[in-house]
């Protein structure tokens, strides 16, 4: 029996490092405020073109990835960052398997709320600014115990 076929993937699905990037890819986009027309634009694609990249059942060509990063202003490696050993053995997962922050088990990156303080942060144009609301929030949030005196200077704005 083929080696998918057992793992429950049929033939045709999307391999799972494909979607993986794909979803990578999405939630750049996303963040960025991009639609799936307005990146289609950028790299001469249709709307529908961009959405089966995200999928995964279209793959994205080492020299489509490289303009990706290009227009996204990121790595090529940033679509590759996190892929656990599962993915790279070609099994995509599960719903259950993601490591959520929240509460209510979904996922900090599909809210609105966690793209639109994205968006704001990287409005800010001062860098210091930046960075001190940065520590800021990571005071706020207790994730800065080691950096005491860093917080303290972000909190005397």
């Amino acid at each position: 029996m083929n080696d998918a076929l057992r793992k429950g993937v049929s033939a045709r699905s999307p391999h799972a490092i494909d979607a993986y990037v794909g979803e990578r890819l999405r939630l750049r986009r996303t963040l960025l405020g991009m639609s799936q027309e307005a990146l289609g634009d950028e790299l001469n694609l249709s709307f529908q073109q961009v959405q089966k990249y995200e999928r995964g059942t279209n793959r994205i060509s080492a020299s489509r990835l490289y303009e990706l990063g290009r227009i996204l202003d990121v790595q090529v490696s940033y679509f590759y960052e996190g892929m656990t050993d599962e993915v790279i053995g070609g099994q995509r997962p599960s719903d259950n398997d993601h490591n959520h922050d929240t509460p209510d088990g979904q996922d900090p990156f599909a809210k609105r709320e966690t793209l639109e303080l994205v968006r704001s942060y990287y409005k800010i144009s001062h860098p210091i600014v930046r960075r001190r609301v940065y520590a800021l929030v990571k005071a706020l949030s207790g994730n800065d115990a080691d950096d005491s005196a860093e917080a303290h200077d972000a909190l005397n704005l």
